[in-house]
């Protein structure tokens, strides 16, 4: 599976983001998909994560109630829609692919897209 993150740039605190990962390679519909992000001098850390069929989601509780992750899979994309957005948001946000189960752990996600930055100015 290619991944390839898009929609990331500045905003102001308080704003909106939405970010896209376009998938391609293999069967995407199979796959549980996850948003990571990681901030400078700081390690990866989980986001997001949708099941195959969208039926399972797990949020950090940190974003929990200001974004959303949503797939399409007939295009082949998931989606992270991030509301409210705060200057501890500031990050590269990564998308990755998991073969088996949806979850947290990104040593469990087989596949990683480039990343997209996400400025959030206070």
């Amino acid at each position: 599976v290619q991944l390839q993150a898009s929609g990331g740039g500045l905003v102001q605190a308080g704003g909106s983001l939405r970010l896209s990962c376009a998938a391609s390679g293999r069967i995407f519909s199979s796959y549980a998909m996850g948003w990571f992000r990681q901030a400078p001098g700081k390690e990866r850390e989980f986001v997001a994560a949708i099941s195959w069929n969208g039926g399972t989601t797990y949020y950090a509780d940190s974003v929990k109630g200001r974004f959303t992750i949503s797939r399409d899979n007939a295009k082949e994309m998931v989606f992270l829609q991030m509301n409210s957005l705060k200057a501890e948001d500031t990050a590269v946000y990564y998308c990755a692919a998991d073969r088996a189960v949806v979850g947290r752990d990104a040593r469990y996600y087989d596949y990683w897209g480039q990343g997209t930055q996400v400025t959030v100015s206070s």
